[in-house]
This record gives C-alpha cells, sequence and structure tokens, in this order.
C-alpha cells in the first residue's frame, strides 16, 4: 500500500506538459470544491480525493480516442484576427452550417462541449447517479480549465510558427509548478451562472485575449538571457530532460505580472459556478444520501491510473500534439 501511493506521487510530479500539466489540473478541481455552497459542498468534499485524481481523465484519452483532441481548444485566429468575437456562432448547429462539422473538429470545439458537457451533468444530477456526477465533474473541470489556456485559442498553440516550441509547457506547466504556492487561490463562493455556453466563450475570449503576451513576453525573454542559462537538466523519474531554467522562468512569471495566477483563479472559480449551476437546474436534488458513501479511487484503480501514465510518456497523442 505505502510503496503504492509513493510510486503515485513520484508519477503525479513526473508527469507535466499538457494543459495546464497534471498538477495544475488536479489543482483545479480540487480547490474548485471549496468555493461550493453548503448544501453541495458536503457531497463534493466526501468525493474530493475522486474528482482531484480523475482531472487528468481528458487528456489520457487523447491517446486512445482520436475524437477527443479537439474538446481541448480552439484555434479561435483560424476565424477571428481580433476581439471580439462576432463571426463563429455560438449556437452548434448553426456553426456546422457556417463552417461544416469536419472544420470545427480540425480547428477545436471546446466552448461548445462545454456546453453539452454542462447539461449531462445537469441530467446526472436529476437521476442522481454518483458515478456518472464525478466523472462528468472531474472531466468538466479539465476542459473549463483548459478554455483559461492561452495557448489552447491559438492555432500557434506550442509557438511552432514563431520559433517558440515548448512555450506552451513552459506557460501552463512550468511556471505554476515552480510558483503557484504564491499564488492566491482564494477565489470567493461559487454562482449561478444564467449561460454556460456564454460563459464558455468568456473563458475563450480571455485566453484569446493573453496570447500575445504569452508569446510576445517569451520572444522579448529570449532575446536577452543568456542562452546558456535559458535551460537546466534535470532529473524526472529515471531520465534526465531539459526543462526551462528557475532563473529563466522566474523572469518571465515577473513580466507577464501575474497572468498564470489570474487564469488559474478564473478557471478554479469557473469550475465551481459551472458544478453548481448543473446542480441548480436539476432542481436542486438532496445530496446529504448521497455523501455519506464517497467514491473512492481504489488501489486497483490507482495502480491503472499510474501505468496509463507511464504509458503516456511512450506514445504519442492521436490527433495534434502539445
Amino acid at each position: 500500500m505505502k510503496k503504492l501511493a509513493l510510486t503515485f506521487i513520484i508519477s503525479f510530479f513526473f508527469i507535466q506538459g499538457f494543459s495546464w500539466g497534471f498538477f495544475g489540473h488536479k489543482l483545479v478541481n480540487r480547490l474548485a470544491v471549496f468555493t461550493l455552497p453548503e448544501k453541495l459542498l458536503g457531497f463534493y468534499k466526501t468525493n474530493i480525493d475522486y474528482v482531484t485524481d480523475h482531472a487528468p481523465d481528458p487528456d489520457k484519452r487523447r491517446y486512445a480516442m482520436k475524437e477527443e483532441a479537439c474538446r481541448h481548444y480552439l484555434d479561435a485566429d483560424h476565424y477571428e484576427q481580433v476581439l471580439p468575437f462576432d463571426t463563429i456562432p455560438r449556437n452548434w448547429k448553426d456553426a456546422v452550417e457556417k463552417y461544416t462539422e469536419d472544420t470545427l473538429n480540425a480547428y477545436g470545439i471546446v466552448p461548445w462541449y462545454i456546453n453539452l458537457m454542462k447539461f449531462k451533468l445537469t441530467e446526472a444530477f436529476k437521476e442522481k447517479d454518483v458515478e456518472k456526477i464525478l466523472k462528468l465533474s472531474a472531466d468538466i473541470g479539465h476542459y473549463l480549465a483548459d478554455a483559461n489556456v492561452p495557448l489552447h485559442a491559438t492555432e500557434n498553440y506550442n509557438g511552432q510558427f514563431t520559433d517558440q516550441k515548448g512555450i506552451h509547457g513552459f506557460w501552463e506547466s512550468r511556471v505554476p509548478e515552480l510558483f503557484s504556492d504564491n499564488y492566491n487561490f482564494f477565489v470567493g463562493r461559487a454562482f449561478y451562472v444564467k449561460d454556460i455556453q456564454k460563459a464558455a466563450w468568456a473563458a475563450i475570449e480571455g485566453s484569446f485575449a493573453a496570447k500575445d503576451s504569452v508569446l510576445g513576453f517569451e520572444k522579448k525573454l529570449n532575446s536577452t538571457f543568456p542562452s546558456d542559462q535559458k535551460y537546466v537538466l534535470e532529473q524526472k523519474g529515471s531520465k534526465q530532460i531539459k526543462i526551462y531554467s528557475k532563473e529563466y522562468t522566474q523572469q518571465y512569471e515577473k513580466m507577464l505580472k501575474g497572468q498564470v495566477e489570474r487564469r488559474l483563479r478564473a478557471s478554479i472559480l469557473l469550475v465551481g459556478c459551472v458544478w453548481y449551476t448543473a446542480w441548480v437546474d436539476a432542481g436542486q436534488p438532496d445530496m446529504n444520501d448521497l455523501k455519506s458513501v464517497p467514491k473512492k479511487v481504489t488501489d486497483e484503480e490507482r495502480k491503472k491510473m499510474i501505468e496509463e501514465e507511464k504509458k503516456m510518456l511512450q506514445e504519442k497523442m492521436i490527433g495534434r500534439e502539445e
């Protein structure tokens, strides 16, 4: 048992580098629990380990399902060059009619998919289906967090068009990994959101507005920072990998002036709001009779999760990589 737990901890910090990294996604889902009102808080606190441990599940599916990748992003600059987004239909059917489903899938569907997931979560609450509620809650937390990542809103998602390859993992994994201990995660109470689709689009628009800073500041820093100090070798498990140095990351984080922290905070609050809204729209079912029996991650499930994470290091994502 102790050996398994230790292996999990090592694995937890070993795999970083896509969509907030495992660290970021687990952090968002876990802290979102504490934004909830009392009538819902007990249920989620009882099951906090489940929604935390399963936060990275959508990324794992990217190695097995070709239809998964497009759910994590929207290449908004394929359609729009400046804000506001006034040419992309918010309604899925209207968007398909205008662009075709193949085009939408090619350039990402995250705001539309979030709306669908919220509907499914509402139905799960109506059914009082604990397993569905928790699975959908963990998944929707992942997609909402992804919508708040600036590099999930651009075709230049990894700096591949601007000679900045690797910036995706740098911004969303390396920066919070080093500095999130200093972030303020008291984001307030979750509240009812009348239009989840509108909220999802607001998140992706916020990410789109931030993408130029993400790319521009790193480009500027790279031009002045000593090239031999930009990267260091670090032991990760049994491998040595090249990562951005702490000094380079610190300078970048200062230039961003709290941007990563703000996007994490926005993710945490939005996740709590969507969970809460789905529950309200389901008629506010009494969760007291469900919270007494927590949905635990069994040793067997945890072992499987570890094996999946190890496998991800050896295989390629299906669809676009980050």
